[in-house]
């Protein structure tokens, strides 16, 4: 008789948030000492072991870079400890003497973390660390094929936070994860929140759960290079990120979208950098290749540009970084025009940067709206107009799209959870951090008394006892008047406040 997976599955999703949440109550009244001590012995465990991560997650999943996957887990634990380190999340973290207001941070619960396996061990490095600061607990539900990598990523960081004083428990990770159990995670009464980065189904899961949930789903990133941009450096930059861990960051190019009097320019600097351009039966071949039934096909996701090529039975130069295809609409019948979590890159040309803002909008609002967009322009209100108008969460301007939108070349808070907002079907668009697994509780102190509101007139004009309240006043604080003279005051006080009511 065969083993049942998804009951196996099931009941270990149970059993671990039964034992988070357990442990989470007792970590909810840790001090904010002893959390900063937790959280620096976890951080400091998952970059000591980011090399060996990273080794394990390319070997499990046959996908990206030893190297850039080291990085990856650098940003989930060392560069996001250094952001972190003062951050308050216990107790009172904000004082308004002004306006009276205390802020208290509370704590979410246990979290639901289903991770994918593009960043397996990176992103559980970083959810478990931004749980921990946040007082919570945290349960994983990884990827199938990620599944090894995900669970030693969890085990380091456990095993350094429970030594360092957190409770047994903390941090879970499922060995058995499959769609049925991840669904039993997520919908189990003891989790409070759901972190999901995934699919497009299981995100829309997490949002179906009936469970508070912060989801990523696809990055279909259009990166504009506008005629006043400097292309080579743009053009870099591009190819670098493109080829960042080759491809399987969601913030990403996948289109680059250009103007026609610089056009000759940005593809002769994209073949000096490894591009290589595919023709008319070279890009079908491509296409047959990358995507299956309408979505990305699993085999190429992280795989080199040369690889694809040989997959798809085309012969490309050696060394070559990026395949590009040149494309000219938007939507399923132009199969590149989607996300491709792997080397290939579409190719647009424009004639301004009006045809550019539409363009850009038209491939968000197909596949990737509320994630990212990227431009390189020395026009600033160009780039303006841009950020007013597109329906995205964040604009990477002057810098590798990848690396810009986690944190690495640019302000924002270095993330591997990048939220869509709204417009993405989210909570929020922020890179997130301890903050978002908060409840923060205000105390508010009275500053106005309640007799002194004065609101006006439900109509707009002045009403009876409009003017009896100014009597009253002007009797408090004039006893001494006579009446002629009270009637004066009034008369001139009624007379100003008819003429400020019409305004």
């Amino acid at each position: 008789m065969g083993i049942d997976k998804d009951l196996i599955s099931r009941q270990q999703a149970r059993d671990l948030a039964k034992k988070a949440s357990a442990a989470q109550k007792i970590w909810a009244q840790a001090s904010q000492e002893e959390v900063d001590r937790v959280v620096e012995a976890a951080v400091k465990a998952g970059a000591d072991a980011a090399q060996q991560l990273a080794e394990m997650a390319v070997e499990e999943t046959c996908m990206g870079i030893v190297q850039d996957k080291v990085v990856k887990n650098l940003l989930a634990t060392k560069i996001l400890g250094d952001y972190i380190r003062d951050m308050r999340t216990v107790g009172v973290v904000n004082e308004d003497q002004e306006k009276k207001i205390v802020e208290i941070a509370e704590p979410v619960g246990t979290i639901a973390g289903i991770t994918p396996t593009t960043n397996p061990t990176s992103t559980v490095l970083y959810k478990a660390i931004i749980a921990l600061k946040s007082r919570n607990a945290i349960v994983f539900s990884p990827h199938p094929r990620a599944v090894r990598c995900s669970c030693e990523a969890a085990r380091t960081v456990y095993e350094a936070a429970v030594k360092a004083g957190a409770p047994e428990g903390i941090i879970g990770c499922m060995d058995t994860p499959t769609m049925e159990g991840t669904r039993e995670l997520m919908t189990y009464p003891d989790v409070s929140f759901i972190l999901a980065t995934g699919g497009t189904s299981l995100v829309h899961a997490a949002y179906s759960s009936g469970k508070p949930a912060i989801g990523v789903g696809p990055g279909n990133v259009p990166v504009y290079i506008e005629r006043t941009a400097d292309v080579e450096k743009a053009v870099r930059y591009i190819i670098l990120s493109k080829t960042f861990d080759n491809g399987t960051v969601c913030a990403s190019e996948q289109h680059v979208v250009t103007e026609r009097v610089i056009e000759d320019v940005v593809v002769e600097a994209l073949k000096e950098n490894g591009a290589y351009f595919l023709d008319s039966s070279e890009k079908k071949k491509v296409e047959e290749v990358v995507v299956r039934n309408g979505g990305i096909n699993p085999k190429v996701v992280g795989q080199p540009a040369t690889k694809i090529a040989e997959m798809a039975g085309i012969k490309v130069p050696l060394g070559t970084k990026v395949l590009i295809a040149n494309l000219s609409q938007v939507g399923p019948h132009e199969p590149l025009s989607g996300e491709k979590l792997c080397p290939v890159l579409g190719f647009y040309t424009v004639d301004n940067w009006v045809e550019a803002c539409e363009l850009c909008i038209s491939l968000l609002q197909y596949m990737g709206i509320g994630h990212t967009l990227a431009i390189h322009s020395q026009n600033e209100a160009v780039v303006m107009e841009f950020a007013l108008k597109k329906p995205i969460s964040r604009i990477v301007w002057n810098s590798p799209s990848t690396h810009g939108a986690v944190g690495l070349t640019t302000g924002l808070a270095p993330a591997l959870t990048l939220s869509c907002g709204a417009m993405g079907g989210s909570s929020t668009a922020d890179n997130v951090t301890p903050y978002h697994l908060l409840n923060i509780k205000r105390l508010c102190a009275g500053i106005k008394d309640p007799e002194e509101l004065n609101f006006g007139s439900a109509t707009g004009t002045l009403q009876r006892q409009d003017l009896e309240a100014i009597v009253r006043e002007v009797l408090r604080r004039s006893p001494d008047k006579c009446l002629q003279e009270v009637e004066s005051i009034v008369w001139e006080t009624w007379k100003r406040l008819q003429e400020s009511s019409v305004k």
